[in-house]
């Protein structure tokens, strides 16, 4: 047994070594900084959206002990996420670890380096579930939850495994009291998103809403038991020059059923923006079509 402890030990030990280089702390607030992880070799760093309080007069403190200026390039709320660029300085990127390497369980270590070195908290994944939408309405591929104690300034740092590889970042700000790892896909795909766009595009309709069951016919019709009702349309919105209107029941959008509000959301993704679709909506008791041009969200 004690061989065991031992070698769990050292490989944790190990781990941290291995992934402190690509740990960095981030100055970009009042109070205690935070913690970035090194996202690409030529100076990209990514962290938590809520710790980065000003856009100016951002610090990158590096493993080594250097403290490099850097500017924000973008930022994504609804995911905690946010894509800062150091000035001149070369990273040492970490490799990152796919969500299907987690189990239920799993040792995991959370790195911090609020101060000049890189801090380590350990625990285990405590649940896994599939992909959710945070509060604010961001897309997060897969719901890692973990034991991890996320001590002051451990925001925006990483995730890793015994190997030192990556699950994720940190997170205590999507769901409150709740130690969440934002995994690498949406990870990547919020930075690519930043790089190309400056944010994440979301869809826009302009409509509130709620899900209402279909008449027996108009379910039989539109082949879905669920739709939503339109309860208000915002002048001069996607929804209004499209032709939707108050009393009309969206039920699918580009061919897809619309049953629900995530549902909906789920279809206005960033990749429709600006394109023209079809709406399918239950009105006066038929089935009929209009072409809505989606909006982005501000």
């Amino acid at each position: 047994m004690s061989t065991l402890l031992s070698d769990l030990s050292s490989a944790l030990a190990g781990a941290v070594v291995t992934a402190g280089p690509g740990v960095v702390r981030v100055s970009a607030r009042r109070r205690l900084p935070a913690t970035g992880v090194a996202w690409s070799a030529d100076g990209l760093v990514v962290t938590s959206h809520h710790v980065v309080e000003r856009d100016e007069d951002i610090t990158v403190g590096l493993d080594g002990g250097a403290t490099v200026g850097a500017s924000l390039v973008g930022r994504d709320p609804t995911t905690d996420l946010a894509v800062l660029r150091l000035d001149g300085a070369a990273l040492s990127p970490l490799p990152w670890a796919e969500p299907d390497a987690l189990g239920v369980g799993h040792l995991v270590l959370a790195l911090g380096r609020p101060g000049d070195s890189v801090l380590a908290t350990l625990g285990i994944i405590g649940a896994l579930g599939g992909a959710w939408r945070t509060p604010g309405g961001g897309e997060v591929d897969r719901y890692v939850q973990t034991d991890v104690t996320m001590y002051p300034g451990f925001s925006g740092g990483p995730l890793v495994d015994a190997s030192g590889r990556i699950l994720g970042l940190n997170t205590s700000a999507l769901l409150r009291g709740t130690s969440l790892a934002v995994p690498a896909p949406t990870v990547r795909r919020v930075v690519e998103a930043i790089l190309t766009h400056g944010r994440v595009r979301r869809g826009y309709l302009g409509v509130g809403a709620q899900p209402v069951r279909l008449a027996p016919s108009l379910a039989r019709t539109a082949g879905q038991e669920t739709g939503l009702l339109v309860l208000s349309v915002e002048p001069d919105s996607p929804a209004e020059r499209g032709g939707l209107y108050v009393g009309d029941t969206i039920v699918t959008l580009d061919g897809e059923p619309v049953g629900d509000l995530d549902a909906l959301l789920a279809r206005l993704g960033g990749d429709r923006v600006g394109r023209s679709v079809p709406v399918r909506v239950a009105r006066g008791g038929d089935v009929h079509a209009v072409e809505v041009t989606i909006g982005e969200r501000g």
